[in-house]
């Protein structure tokens, strides 16, 4: 019987998403990629240090059991094949049972996320994410310097989202940048009860439902998943982020309406494993504390925005 993903939760990380490559980054970078490949063979049985993403992938693949393997992570790099070597026996040292790669020598891979049917990847180069994006698959840049995850919920898996442009559309966004607050917020109020569009993570939030419910049932080493929405939102706008998410059938666990403070000291108390959004501004403030990505999607990652 032929290999299959289906039913599966597909996470698609690059290697410097996974691992801290930053020190050999700056030979890729600088386009010597024969001075790239040669130090990482040299290194190639020295496991590299975990990156930002590690604590996520980490928890993930703990859910598999012998009787279910629920989630499947994939390396999608432009690495090369060589260098691919060193991030598998990584993966080994760690014990992540990682057995799938794509390795592009410098090329981009996102091409390949549609072949995995991959709910979410995860890579530092955001012209990569930006086409992973458009291909309709969720997917953020990570920082690499961003706050690793802490080891304070070693069986939970904590995900915090950004809602516009996230969860949800920027269709709210759009009247803000038009119109400031108080347009948003009358828009807002006035359409409560409508359930705002789909955002480009609502695939990913859906499908840590899906193993959520399956925790629930016993069968996933007692790995749990706790997911909250933090947002600039404040009342009475929450109300309509509220009942988008009752209308998709999910429940989240916690959620955060700030109504425009700063998300990073809230999100060092949640202790997420990462967290998502779409504005710089927010995933900066964030990264000193907490694993983060930056999602660019809508209306402020709109070219020439």
């Amino acid at each position: 019987m032929a290999a299959s993903l289906n039913g599966k939760l597909v996470v698609a990380i690059s290697s410097r998403a996974l691992f801290d490559f930053e020190e050999e980054n700056q030979l890729f970078e600088g386009a010597d990629d024969r001075a790239y490949m040669a130090l990482q063979l040299a290194k190639v049985d020295e496991p590299a240090r975990p990156g930002v993403a590690f604590s996520l992938v980490r928890k993930l693949l703990a859910f598999n059991t012998p009787d279910a393997q629920r989630v499947e992570v994939v390396i999608l790099s432009r690495n090369d094949p060589v260098s691919g070597m060193r991030v598998f026996r990584s993966a080994r040292h760690y014990g992540l049972p990682i057995e799938r790669g794509v390795f592009t020598r410098g090329e981009s891979p996102w091409r390949y996320l549609r072949p995995l049917q991959a709910h979410l990847f995860l890579s530092a180069n955001e012209a990569d994410v930006r086409s992973a994006l458009g291909a309709g698959v969720p997917a953020a840049r990570v920082l690499p310097h961003a706050a690793r995850a802490g080891e304070a919920h070693p069986h939970e898996v904590r995900i915090a989202f950004d809602g516009d442009a996230v969860l949800f559309s920027d269709e709210a966004e759009q009247v803000y940048q038009r119109g400031g607050l108080d347009a948003f917020q009358a828009h807002e109020v006035a359409l409560a009860e409508q359930p705002l569009p789909d955002g480009p993570f609502k695939p990913l939030l859906q499908a840590l439902h899906a193993l959520q419910q399956h925790a629930a049932s016993g069968g996933t080493n007692g790995m749990r998943i706790r997911t909250a929405l933090v947002t600039a939102r404040g009342a009475p706008a929450h109300e309509r982020a509220i009942r988008t998410l009752m209308d998709w059938g999910i429940e989240v666990h916690e959620a955060l309406f700030l109504g425009g403070l700063p998300k990073g000291e809230f999100l060092r108390e949640f202790e997420p494993d990462f967290f998502f959004d779409d504005q710089t501004g927010h995933v900066n403030n964030a990264a000193p504390h907490v694993p983060s990505g930056h999602v660019a999607a809508g209306v402020t990652n709109a070219p020439g925005a």
